[in-house]
Formats: structure tokens, sequence, C-alpha cells
């Protein structure tokens, strides 16, 4: 019974190998439709995962239905299902994308959004957390293996990886709830490109946000516009593709 049991496991996991197949991929900036790097693409179905190379590819072995998680900082968070196409192509959309002044703002808070996430994600939430190390029952307490596997084990690491992913998406939803378009217009006059422009250079960390109030935000704000005013390319990044290339 022992042999047969071994016997049909063989056969059910050799099928699932023979399904999996190595396929390329690409990960794109939604917005700008440059390659993004060192994207985290992350297997549910496998519990296996990659990180896109310089160039925003990677290779991963899948199978058509299995759901794909790509992840990485300053960007949110995305799911795909595999298809049966030649190459797996993944857009991503910035985290800390900069609104467009409008008359009517809705915005969620930051709370709301990082349960949204967890909820979505509970898979990694659950693997990613090693629970206690001990365990109490009937023979006395002792190790808990379950709980050494998932800290331990790549799967566990995966999923831990995701969840500081999900964790840095908050802190930026924290800074966008309050460094707003409509406030940065308010105190400095910018708009569209010159508006975005600024946003981007000038993003206050986390860190400042939580401890400032609304007059030393405002405060910030204004004495980053006059730097600005002075040398608009102070804080300028380079673009991406110059920057990989350079040496």
């Amino acid at each position: 019974m022992k042999k047969l049991s071994l016997f049909i496991f063989f056969i059910l996991y050799s099928g699932l190998l023979l399904a999996q197949q190595e396929t390329d991929g690409l990960v794109y900036d939604q917005n700008t439709k440059q390659r993004i790097a060192k994207v985290y693409i992350y297997n549910t179905t496998s519990d296996t995962g990659v990180f896109s190379n310089l160039k925003g590819e990677f290779r991963l072995k899948v199978s058509v239905g299995d759901v794909l998680v790509a992840a990485v900082e300053g960007y949110f968070p995305d799911t795909l299902t595999v298809k049966d196409e030649a190459a797996i192509l993944i857009y991503l959309k910035r985290s800390s994308t900069l609104l467009r002044e409008v008359t009517i703002v809705a915005r969620r808070s930051p709370e709301e959004l990082l349960k949204e996430r967890k909820e979505d994600y509970n898979t990694a939430y659950s693997k990613g957390d090693p629970g206690s190390l001990f365990s109490v029952g009937s023979s006395g307490a002792g190790l808990s293996i379950g709980a050494l596997y998932s800290l331990l084990s790549r799967e566990g690491k995966n999923a831990r990886y995701l969840q500081e992913i999900i964790e840095r998406d908050y802190q930026n939803d924290i800074i966008d709830y309050r460094f707003t378009p409509e406030l940065v217009t308010a105190l400095t006059g910018l708009r569209d490109k010159d508006l975005d422009d600024f946003m981007m250079q000038y993003r206050p960390s986390y860190y400042f946000i939580l401890a400032s109030n609304d007059y030393s935000l405002s405060l910030y704000i204004r004495s980053s516009y006059l730097d600005y005013r002075r040398n608009p390319n102070l804080r300028r990044l380079p673009p991406l593709e110059e920057e990989l290339q350079s040496p």
C-alpha cells in the first residue's frame, strides 16, 4: 500500500513538473513604459519567485492559470493570471503617482489601503508570519516545527519580503495623504509638469511626515520651493535608462 501511494505521488508530481515551463517576462512602468529593475515576481501557486534584472527581464517556471504577484518599492503590487502566451508582460503603477489638480478629491486613508492589501495578499502574510517558535502539547513544551519551517523556508522568506514591500507602500500612502498636489499648488502656485517635477524632487520622508504638523509641513514646502526656483535641477534624478548605463 505504501509503495502504491508513493507511485501515485510520483505520477502526480511528474505531471506538475511537465505542466510547468520556463517563460520569459518583462516588467514596465505603466505610465512611462520604461522597464523596471529588481521587481520581485512571486508565483503564489508554486511558492517560487525571481527578481527582474536591470533590463526588467525575468524568467520563471509557470503553468497556465498560475497567479503571479509583482512587487517592488515605489510601486503598487499587482497580480496577474498566467495565460497561454509566449511572454509575460507586467505593468506596475507608481504608488507615488502625482494627481492632477481637480475640484473634488476623494482619498482613501492609508489604513484602508493597508487593510485591503493585507486581505488581497493574506496568503503571503500567513506564510511570512513564523508565529510562536514554542508549542505546548500533551508531551510538554517544545519547538514548533511549522513555525521553524515558515521562518527558515524559502517560501517564508519570499512571503516576508512581499510583506516588507506592502508595508513600504503603506508608508508611501501616508506621505501621499498629506503631501498633496492641492496643498503644494496652494502654497507655491506650481501646476502641471512643474508641479509634478517639484513634488518628485522634494518628496518628504515618511518619518518627517509623522513628526510634522500642518504648519511645519507648509514651512518645508515653502522653503523647498525657494530652493527649486534657484535651481530646478538640484534634486532631479537621471532617467532610469541613463542610470543603468552609467558605470
